[in-house]
């Protein structure tokens, strides 16, 4: 399964009260409205979380060898203040990474404190996870690259954050859609802001009308198992939305290939919280040629990183 899912931590999958009814007499508009506010809420929440995106503080680029870090300038990788000046080194020897940690500095690594230790990427399932006072960082691998994700639990973006900005509710833009399947998955080119593409499976089309004009989504995930994950842009994106596109959950389609896309979940990508992100973009696929006035929005705190 395509390792984006584990590598952004997806926050737009959390399960509405009313995500795929498609019977119209059942639906509520009241209800409905109730359901996205509070499902608005939990994606703050989930943002402001310990594994959230806005206590990003630091992405720090390895270098073959080894990688002095801490807050003083003489370190290759240079942390914010509040760190110990000379907190350790990590080595990284063509593709394998450990670490040690300087004799007077105490860092838990994974649930107890380590002085040497190898270090697994976060492109692995046993991922090594790093705590030291309000600090928390984990190495990510990108590419080739291997780079430090370093993360804050007083960064001032988590109060300074007190909404996410998005257009009114409004359930026109809750569409009903079709998925169509491939008979044979296509690969679809999924680039990100390092200037990577990777080529993931595409195994169908989502099919949708707007104001009577039929579009189309290349959709990740094969719709059986799991939701599908979504990447698009439209004609709102750098003006009232993000620039980079934005991020959408969709409900696998029932029996007869049928879901629901509600356009009043698109949630803008870590990218447009923080500078430390590393967001895919959307496919030229799934750029639409029409304005979606529906999810989340930018503002003067989000969407200029």
């Amino acid at each position: 399964m395509y390792k984006l899912f584990s590598r952004i931590v997806i926050l737009t999958a959390i399960v509405s009260l009313f995500a795929c009814q498609l019977n119209k007499e059942n639906f509520n508009e009241e209800d409905y409205i109730k359901s996205v506010q509070e499902w608005q809420t939990k994606r703050l929440e989930g943002l402001k979380a310990e594994n959230g995106w806005l206590n990003l503080v630091g992405l720090y680029w390895l270098k073959e060898g080894q990688n002095p870090f801490g807050s003083n300038e003489a370190n290759n990788i240079i942390f914010p203040e509040k760190a110990p000046g000379f907190i350790g080194t990590i080595i990284l020897y063509k593709g394998n990474l450990s670490v040690s940690i300087n004799e007077d500095v105490d860092v838990v690594i994974n649930d107890s404190i380590s002085k040497e230790h190898n270090i697994y990427t976060d492109a692995e399932d046993n991922t090594t996870m790093f705590k030291m006072g309000t600090f928390r960082w984990y190495i990510i691998k990108r590419g080739d690259r291997y780079g430090i994700r370093l993360r804050d639990l007083e960064s001032p973006l988590i109060n300074q954050i007190t909404e996410v900005p998005s257009f009114p509710i409004n359930s026109e833009w809750r569409i009903e859609a079709r998925f169509e399947k491939f008979d044979t998955p296509k690969e679809i080119a999924i680039p990100n802001v390092l200037g990577d593409t990777e080529f993931e499976k595409c195994f169908g089309l989502l099919k949708f009308e707007i104001d009577g004009q039929e579009y189309s989504l290349m959709p990740l995930g094969d719709g059986s198992k799991n939701d599908f994950f979504v990447l698009f842009a439209d004609e709102t994106s750098a003006e009232e939305t993000y620039g980079a596109g934005r991020f959408l959950s969709v409900e696998k389609p029932n029996k007869n290939g049928e879901t629901i896309i509600d356009f009043n979940k698109a949630t803008n990508p870590p990218c447009a919280f923080t500078e430390f992100a590393t967001c895919p973009l959307p496919p030229r696929e799934n750029i639409l040629p029409v304005k979606i006035f529906a999810g989340e929005k930018i503002n003067e705190h989000v969407g200029h990183h």
